[in-house]
């Protein structure tokens, strides 16, 4: 918890104090400081689990990622179905905060978000890869740097795609230390929390209404909570039971419609 809480303030003072050109890179300074100060304290003093170099010196520089044809089974397809709403919400999510942070409405793009979701989940499937979205880590890494740019992204994904033929940079990821790793999440979740108030503040989001609040609770708690649940071998996680009380509560509870104003309401 102690080293968690080094990086989460390391974060902060790079993305406030440091120099313009440092602070869009705050997560990775951060990162590579944090990782230093534990390995100084683990490795040097003992005061934590030591990081293992081994497997970094082992690892080959250049190699293939392992390729595996897909398999048709009928329990993991009852699984990965429900995820596909996990994916719809979470990808609307993004563009709305996006739309956010940057001023924009980029609600007409999202047929196109789920598109490329889509075709990238059966690309990375074909290969024996899981599903993939447009991660909200990401999401936070543009609220720190401010960096929106399309270009920087595509370029980023390219270098991403090279890195993934060194097995020893995949093997420098493995060692990050756990705490160094929970508090960059922490840093960068709740800065996707954070827009997420901003955009029910800027849209007047009415939380006196009961069917709202409750919603909102609801799927708050089950998220956070990681409210789990299992249905013979299909086994739902807190991201999905979120997303499907946060979509069932609504179309319940908001069956009847918006209330009509009054007349004199209206005037």
């Amino acid at each position: 918890a102690v080293f968690g809480l080094v990086t989460l303030l390391t974060v902060a003072v790079f993305s406030l104090h440091a120099p313009p050109a440092m602070r869009r890179l705050s997560i990775l300074c951060a990162m590579v400081v944090s990782c230093l100060v534990y390995a100084l304290a683990a490795n040097g003093l003992g005061l934590a689990p030591p990081i293992d170099f081994g497997m970094v010196r082992t690892a080959p520089w250049f190699g293939l990622p392992p390729l595996r044809a897909p398999r048709f089974e009928t329990h993991a397809m009852l699984a990965i179905a429900p995820v596909a709403l996990v994916l719809l919400a979470e990808n609307l999510g993004h563009l709305k905060a996006l739309g956010a942070m940057t001023g924009r409405n980029f609600d007409a793009l999202a047929g196109r978000a789920f598109l490329g979701d889509g075709l990238a989940t059966m690309l990375a499937g074909a290969g024996g890869g899981t599903g993939v979205t447009t991660y909200v880590e990401n999401i936070g890494v543009m609220a720190i740097s401010r960096v929106y740019s399309t270009l920087v992204f595509v370029a980023a994904a390219l270098f991403a795609v090279l890195l993934g033929f060194s097995p020893r940079f995949g093997a420098v990821l493995r060692i990050i230390p756990d705490p160094v790793l929970g508090g960059l999440a922490l840093g960068v979740f709740g800065l996707i929390a954070a827009t997420m108030v901003r955009i029910w503040i800027e849209h007047k989001v009415d939380f006196a209404d009961p069917r709202t609040l409750f919603t909102v609770g609801v799927t708050l708690i089950a998220g956070a909570g990681n409210l789990t649940i299992a249905m013979g071998q299909v086994v739902l996680g807190g991201i999905a039971t979120a997303t499907i009380a946060a979509i069932g509560l609504n179309l319940i509870l908001g069956w009847r419609g918006r209330r009509r104003p009054s007349p004199s309401e209206k005037e």
